[in-house]
């Protein structure tokens, strides 16, 4: 194994230091080290992916809460902070659907996140997040609370999930966004119905009705395979939003920026004063806390 390799070269060179200080070498072996530590805690977390779906792509989706433009600017912070985690970490983020906020950010904004285990990680994502900062769309500069709801999905085949074709209904309708983005003028937008569950799914973002067919399809395949997998009525509420960590009485985790800062996770303790790092998308510690939990209320969200 690799980092047995690695163990044992490190181990080596500070063997051959006691018999001859060298500091050069020194620094070599510690340097050498430091990557192997860092390789290593890497290494752990990878097996700490042993959920059903961890190895997918994930179907991401924000909703902001009531508070008007400071909930959807909240939405749209949170957007950005996924999308540089993702960049950071080596995937690939899409916005698939979305739907502007009056004055600035997003009601609701879907994206999917690719690459391998996408969905182990970002599953610790999922829940309620809390900001407190003062408003920049208030006058009078007072403190505000704003909440965002993030549903995380894996991304399921469409050979894995049964549908009858006489069970959805399938609309086109005008693309529109803010500012003018998007707005086209044939009706490219889909949206999906499925009847047995009344779950609704709407793509637009792309210009080819096509393409947004196929990732409304993406997006409704995973909801069902929730649903299919749920074994309860109570379950099946929870994955609906009407309860489980998704839903709106439960917060995961808050963001202070006044009258201090510091990210604190509820689930797990884990918590930093570097609020700006994690809106740039310094996530790994919090996801790294969570895996290494899993507390046991949270299990059926894989």
């Amino acid at each position: 194994m690799e980092l047995d390799k690695a163990e044992l070269d490190i181990a080596e060179l500070y063997d051959l230091l006691k018999l001859d200080p060298d500091p050069e070498t020194e620094r070599e072996a510690d340097s050498m080290a430091l990557d192997f530590l860092r390789r290593l805690d890497s290494y752990e977390l990878k097996t700490l992916l042993n959920g059903e779906h961890d190895s997918r792509n994930a179907l991401l989706e924000i909703n902001a809460g009531a508070g008007g433009s400071e909930a959807c600017d909240w939405a749209a912070i949170l957007q950005r902070m996924y999308a540089r985690w993702a960049e950071q970490n080596g995937y690939k983020l899409e916005i698939i659907s979305e739907t502007p906020g009056d004055v600035t950010g997003y009601r609701t904004v879907q994206m999917l996140v690719t690459g391998e285990n996408a969905y182990g990680y970002l599953k610790a994502e999922q829940g309620v997040h809390r900001l407190v900062r003062i408003s920049p769309f208030d006058a009078a500069a007072r403190r505000h609370t704003s909440f965002a709801k993030v549903e995380v999905l894996p991304e399921i085949e469409e050979s894995e999930v049964q549908i009858n074709p006489d069970d959805l209904k399938v609309e086109t309708l005008r693309a529109g966004g803010a500012g003018g983005q998007h707005v086209n003028k044939t009706e490219s937008a889909v949206r999906i119905t499925h009847l047995p569950s009344g779950v609704v799914v709407q793509c637009q973002n792309e210009r080819s009705q096509h393409k947004n067919r196929a990732s409304a399809m993406s997006v409704l395949l995973a909801r069902l395979s929730e649903l299919e997998r749920a074994e309860s009525q109570d379950r099946i509420n929870a994955l609906k939003g009407d309860g489980g960590p998704a839903a709106w009485g439960r917060q995961i985790r808050s963001y202070v920026m006044q009258p201090y800062t510091m990210v604190k996770d509820h689930r797990t303790g884990h918590e930093t004063g570097n609020v700006t790092g994690v809106m740039d998308g310094d996530l790994g510690g919090f996801i790294e806390a969570y895996l290494k939990k899993k507390p046991a209320e949270d299990a059926y969200v894989e």
